[in-house]
């Protein structure tokens, strides 16, 4: 990373209240920015490129960084147009709150282990200086406790959970907040300039990202085509969900509308956000701890495989190559992908989720670790561990005309495609084996 001079600690006074952006990456519709907005005069957004995290990257093309860039650019413009000024830092979180005195900080709740972390001792350091750390939901419709069995214990399966979920479910949740009512109360202030992606150590890959377009006609077809690789049957905002360039609450009025099948996967995040909460030690761990028993093969060779899109099995080799050029996987790719690596390769899921978080475009802890836990049958409410999905019919069921495949695997059916890695059957017997040891 270059020396980058973040900005003064001037330009943050006891005056000031500051909105500490994160995974919430726009002005309109959002909570903290709108209580900030709402009970101060002077409000400055601030958005920190956390060293501890971007020092852990070893790609330096990473979209996701790139992604955040042009995002910021895109805030910093709409707020030079109302006078104002996005404050991007630099740094560490911690050391960067130890030099800032503003009158108050808003932010969103983050629900994974780091943040949680992260903000604990961000809010120490501010209430030792008498300032007020302000907590809000915003990237989810119910969090936490929201949703919780009658006994007071979380849910671990998702039917029950979802089932309760609509039925807490009233207007008063999908409203929005309306922070355009207070945008007089930005600090005026002359715009500072923002570090470019080479000052933090980054280039751009320049390859397009998904449009923040809410496509209604998709939506209302979404079940029936949400399946089908080949075609356009998903809304790819899942990248905008994750940083929270579109609002959780304009998507589920736009879901309960058109779409309950598309509702559901809303309703999916919620639940793998949940559980993180309660249960934050499956980032590293099987959430059923028999699962850690399993003697997993974890052949390197083989997973290079994997990873360069060599199998020898089509529709894998096509996931992971959509992968590998774009940052993105249709969701029914992903399953087989992650199948494959665990059931079919016996190599540890924690391999796989790793490989996924530094390559997806919409990389979400909590959604990546449920879902290879999902596949591995590690996880709650996962597929149970006799389910291996056989590729070939995934395939003759998804992408019966290979046009997904052959979108990817231009060399299928040439001499330079490479042979199944392992037979099917003979995979399935082996993965059962090793389970049904590790299981008693």
């Amino acid at each position: 990373m270059k020396p980058y001079k973040n900005p003064t600690t001037e330009s943050i006074d006891a005056a000031t209240a500051v909105c500490w952006l994160r995974r919430d990456l726009r002005l309109n519709d959002q909570a903290a920015l709108y209580h900030a907005l709402k009970e101060n005069k002077q409000v400055a957004c601030v958005f920190i490129f956390d060293t501890n995290i971007l020092d852990k990257l070893e790609e330096k093309r990473d979209r996701r960084v790139e992604f955040i860039h042009q995002t910021l650019d895109q805030l910093q413009q709409q707020l030079e147009a109302l006078g104002s000024s996005l404050l991007v830092f630099a740094g560490n979180p911690i050391t960067i709150f130890q030099q800032l005195s503003p009158s108050a900080v808003y932010t969103n709740y983050d629900y994974e282990p780091y943040a949680r972390q992260r903000d604990a001792a961000v809010k120490d350091i501010l209430e030792k200086k008498g300032i007020a750390f302000k907590t809000y939901k915003d990237q989810v419709i119910f969090e936490k406790d929201e949703v919780i069995k009658d006994d007071g214990k979380p849910y671990t399966v998702f039917t029950p959970y979802s089932r309760k979920w609509k039925a807490a479910l009233t207007p008063f949740y999908l409203k929005s907040y309306p922070t355009e009512k207070f945008f007089t109360s930005f600090r005026k202030m002359k715009p500072y300039p923002m570090p470019s992606l080479g000052d933090l150590g980054f280039e751009p890959a320049g390859l397009p990202f998904p449009e923040r377009v809410i496509r209604q006609r998709l939506i209302a077809k979404y079940d029936q085509q949400r399946n089908f690789p080949a075609i356009e049957g998903t809304t790819k905002l899942s990248v905008h969900l994750r940083f929270g360039t579109v609002s959780i609450r304009q998507l589920a009025r736009v879901a309960r509308k058109h779409n309950e099948t598309w509702l559901n996967e809303l309703i999916w995040r919620d639940f793998y956000h949940m559980i993180l909460w309660h249960f934050p030690q499956v980032e590293t761990k099987a959430f059923k701890p028999v699962y850690d028993t399993i003697v997993w093969r974890n052949n390197e060779a083989e997973f290079a495989a994997w990873c360069a899109g060599r199998t020898g099995y089509p529709i894998v080799d096509a996931g992971m190559r959509e992968l590998n050029t774009t940052g993105f996987m249709h969701n029914r790719v992903r399953m087989i992908t992650a199948s494959f690596l665990t059931k079919h390769l016996l190599i540890d899921w924690r391999w796989g989720e790793a490989y996924f978080a530094k390559k997806l475009l919409d990389f979400d802890l909590a959604a990546n670790n449920g879902g290879w836990q999902w596949a591995a049958s590690s996880g709650c409410d996962a597929a149970p561990y006799f389910r291996v999905f056989n590729p070939q019919l995934q395939t003759e069921k998804f992408d019966p005309k290979l046009e997904y495949i052959k979108k990817w695997v231009p060399e299928l059916g040439t001499e330079a495609y490479p042979k199944p890695m392992v037979d099917h059957t003979l995979a399935r017997h082996r993965v059962l084996k090793v389970y049904k040891k590790a299981l008693g």
